[in-house]
């Protein structure tokens, strides 16, 4: 089955190459017997790229450790969600995994777009399946998931423990879908360029796309938040990691694509700088990738050196010349064909977003390669997490502010009297929250500016609403409930987009709650010994060895201990905190215990303990964390409701 796998690769890699002549000879030359044979090659790759997949999926279920990777990341005393998950845990399952769901993508594309006859979908169709044989060409060569151990053994060496959490079943599939979903709107772009079809046609086919791809990577990194938070121990959840900026920056450009398309398609304006911008969020994606598999930079997250700088530097280097080139060629017939006008427009609130998204991402940008661009210069540098944390919250404050800005101001121009009627509420309103701020004893400055900015933020988007459901409730004499769904239904695109600042609202909320208020004690504890922090009286009870884990045959050991939670005289709760430790992993991993509300976690973690029978735990409090949580799930919601079809079919048109 092994070698069944390896062989389709190969083929899937022939038929890729094939697909990427036919379809572009075969538009050129006008022969669509031509085209729709590359088409055709298109779905056969998506078929053999699904057989090599199924063949290690077999692998890893079967226990077949002859292969490597399957010995390298599972074991038989496994569960089998874990070994399922074991499929995108190393570098060549994850690569195979990528250029699965770009082969399935592909198909959908063509399949999406039988119909159409043009250079439009013939080049974007392409573009596509190129990015596939590149990829295709590191798993037949370098990387190759069905590469074979001389000899086999009787097991394997699982994986890391670190891995064994249901963020593990969720994040990394979901962020690399977000990754290679970017690939389908570079595509339309980059066909539009090549062809001269500049116009909305290529705005159009690949909008879906895009919000997909940056819905899927934006939940991908929130999961990884999350992920982080509950199993890492140390009580956060972004570390500025250079894999999680990675991942990061992409998604901060895509969002100033959507912002500035939604411009471009309706004012027919910023067409080279939403054109740049999309070909920037490829550009990371696929340099994000690179990061995640090389030693360029230190991170927890590498696979390491794996031997593919030389593909992915030479892809990097065709995407940015490429995109540039084409860029630079088509730059006048990329003129805007309506000018700014008033600052108080709509058009200026999407700009300075724009370009406020572009600034973030550059800053994260030079702060990840700092390290690298010092050790150049030579005298190595890292730039600290609180540098990163003003620098950053500076920029993303200004991009919260503007929100609130563009969900009610007008188009072209504001007038005094229509910003008076759309901001006073919301003012008044901010400031109301300072003041009830200040009299319930907060003090710090930063809370008395951001939490009244994201309440007049709220207040813009809330107030809007009511307006739109008070104006079907007179036009359409709409009861409040059914109003309020149909104006969402009505223009999905606009109020989705404001359920995702709201959502975006609710996660900065738990930020600077977190980050700001959070209280942390270290203690070392005998058994009836007791620790206080935040109002609250842990009380260490004892540990004990989870019997799942104590036969011979196991590869782990779990030792669990126990917490009595007590706030003054009433009992809260039983808190456990967890060590799980590997007989091939040196470093235990941390099971944190959390107990949470809507006002703070608790939260606590076993650091170790000593022979005498003392042992060391971390308790935090850390406030409103489950607001970014509550705020990824709004966020997620929004961007479904801006992605659901609207069922109304409109005519397609030309290609633009």
């Amino acid at each position: 089955m092994a070698d069944v796998g390896y062989i389709a690769l190969i083929l899937a890699l022939c038929v890729s190459v094939y697909a990427v002549i036919a379809l572009v000879i075969g538009q050129k030359i006008g022969q669509s017997r031509l085209v729709d044979s590359g088409r055709n090659a298109v779905l056969v790759v998506c078929g053999l790229v699904s057989v090599a997949a199924i063949a290690l999926l077999h692998a890893l279920i079967t226990h077949n450790f002859e292969l490597e990777f399957v010995a390298s990341y599972t074991s038989k005393d496994m569960s089998l969600v874990y070994i399922l998950s074991a499929f995108w845990a190393g570098n060549v399952g994850s690569l195979l995994f990528w250029a699965f769901v770009l082969s399935v993508l592909a198909a959908i594309v063509v399949i999406q777009n039988w119909r159409k006859k043009g250079e439009l979908i013939s080049y974007a169709s392409s573009i596509i399946v190129a990015s596939e044989a590149m990829f295709l060409l590191m798993l037949v060569t370098v990387a190759n998931p069905f590469e074979k151990l001389a000899w086999v053994p009787a097991d394997g060496r699982g994986l890391n423990p670190l891995l064994e959490n249901p963020g593990m079943v969720i994040h990394p599939p979901t962020l690399l879908i977000g990754y290679v979903a970017f690939t389908v709107p570079f595509a339309f772009a980059i066909a539009a360029l090549i062809s001269g079809k500049l116009g909305d046609r290529w705005l159009k086919d690949s909008r879906k796309w895009t919000i997909f791809a940056w819905l899927t990577l934006g939940v991908g990194n929130i999961i990884g938040m999350w992920w982080a938070y509950v199993e890492l121990g140390w009580g956060g959840y972004w570390g500025w990691d250079p894999v999680e900026n990675a991942g990061l920056m992409p998604w901060l450009l895509g969002t100033g694509f959507l912002h500035c398309a939604m411009i471009q398609r309706k004012r027919q304006m910023f067409k080279v700088f939403s054109m740049a911008l999309i070909l920037a969020t490829f550009f990371m994606c696929i340099f994000g990738t690179y990061l995640t598999r090389s030693n360029l930079l230190s991170s927890v997250h590498t696979f390491g050196d794996t031997g593919l700088d030389p593909f992915f530097l030479t892809f990097l280097g065709v995407v940015l010349v490429g995109s540039v080139g084409l860029l630079i060629y088509r730059w006048n017939a990329l003129k805007s064909e309506n000018q700014l006008g008033s600052i108080l427009s709509r058009e200026w609130a999407f700009l300075v977003s724009g370009i406020l998204f572009v600034l973030s991402a550059a800053i994260i940008f030079l702060g990840t390669m700092w390290p690298k661009i010092t050790d150049i210069l030579g005298n190595q540098k890292v730039w600290d997490t609180s540098t990163f944390n003003w620098i950053v919250g500076i920029v993303f404050l200004l991009l919260i502010l503007i929100m609130g800005i563009c969900a009610v101001i007008g188009w072209r121009r504001a007038s005094v009297a229509n910003l008076r009627s759309k901001f006073l509420v919301p003012i008044v309103g901010s400031l109301l929250v300072c003041v009830i701020l200040a009299i319930a004893g907060i003090r710090e400055w930063f809370a008395l500016i951001l939490f009244p900015i994201f309440a007049f933020v709220a207040f813009t988007i809330l107030l809007e609403w009511y307006r739109g459901v008070r104006a079907r409730q007179r036009v359409k004499g709409e009861i409040a409930p059914w109003a309020f769904l149909k104006l969402i239904t009505s223009n999905r695109a606009r109020y989705g987009g404001m359920v995702i600042h709201l959502g975006i609202l609710l996660m900065a909320m738990g930020i600077i709650g977190s980050s700001f208020y959070d209280v942390e004690k270290e203690a070392a504890l005998r058994q009836g010994d007791t620790i206080e922090i935040g109002g609250y009286t842990l009380t260490y009870t004892g540990w004990s060895q989870d019997p799942e884990f104590a036969g011979p045959e196991t590869s782990k050991v779990r030792i669990i201990t126990e917490l009595s939670v007590h706030k003054g005289d009433d009992f809260v709760t039983t808190l456990k905190p967890e060590k799980l430790i590997h007989r091939n992993y040196e470093q235990p991993v941390t099971e944190v215990a959390i107990k949470s509300n809507l006002a703070r976690d608790l939260y606590v973690s076993l650091d170790g303990w000593s022979e005498d029978g003392t042992v060391f735990f971390t308790a935090k409090i850390n406030p409103l964390v489950i607001w970014i949580w509550i705020g990824g799930g709004v966020l997620l919601l929004g961007g479904l409701i801006a992605f659901w079809p609207d069922g109304s079919r409109k005519p397609e048109g030309g290609e633009g």
